[in-house]
């Protein structure tokens, strides 16, 4: 009589990670994500790689911008380098940080020469003024979009929004040094982190 047992299920391999198609692909997305975010790449980086290109999901782009932000050195070169070392080791982390470089340097040098010849003009102090607030504003927006992802907190959405009043009021209001909120509230914070996590 034949066997009539049913084959066994073949292993389903998970969909492969959508990425970078190349060096050139990764220089030329940090290159148009400096100029998009020029004066603040912060309000637009979200949105590129998370919406956009999928390349991270939004708990790991949270996950870390943590780290950037923790790091000595610019954030989103930071997140660059990660990002880029990722995908394709040293050659990415180095694509990536000329990616955010390179035009924007240029660009830099261009309006520093223009703006030593007209810093004096009231025009301009009122603009530079006025800038400033549309940056604010960005920032504030990006926040609000990254506050989704801290509803999957294992310490609760409660706590890390305290945790962000906290570091507002002592950065802001108190004028405490970053570094020093970072080692004390980030301390905190990973260690009741951990001890949740903790089987």
């Amino acid at each position: 009589m034949a066997d009539a047992r049913l084959p066994e299920p073949t292993a389903v391999e998970p969909a492969p990670r959508p990425g970078p198609a190349s060096l050139t692909e990764l220089f030329l997305a940090f290159n148009w994500l400096a100029l998009q975010g020029f004066g603040g790449v912060l309000a637009v980086v979200q949105r590129e790689l998370v919406e956009r290109k999928r390349w991270m999901t939004l708990d790991e782009f949270v996950e870390e911008w943590a780290v950037a932000q923790v790091m000595p050195g610019p954030n989103v070169i930071n997140l660059g380098l990660m990002l880029g070392d990722r995908f394709f080791g040293w050659r990415g982390a180095a694509v990536t940080l000329l990616g955010l470089m390179t035009v924007p340097l240029v660009l830099v040098l261009c309006l520093g020469l223009v703006y030593s010849h007209f810093q004096n003009q009231p025009q301009v102090a009122g603009a530079l003024r006025a800038m400033s607030a549309v940056a604010a504003g960005l920032i504030m927006a990006t926040a609000c979009k990254l506050l989704p992802a801290l509803r999957k907190h294992v310490l609760g959405m409660p706590f890390c929004i305290g945790v962000a009043v906290v570091s507002f009021v002592a950065v802001a209001l108190v004028r405490m040094p970053l570094m020093s909120v970072l080692l004390v509230v980030g301390g905190i914070s990973c260690v009741l982190t951990w001890r949740k996590l903790k089987p």
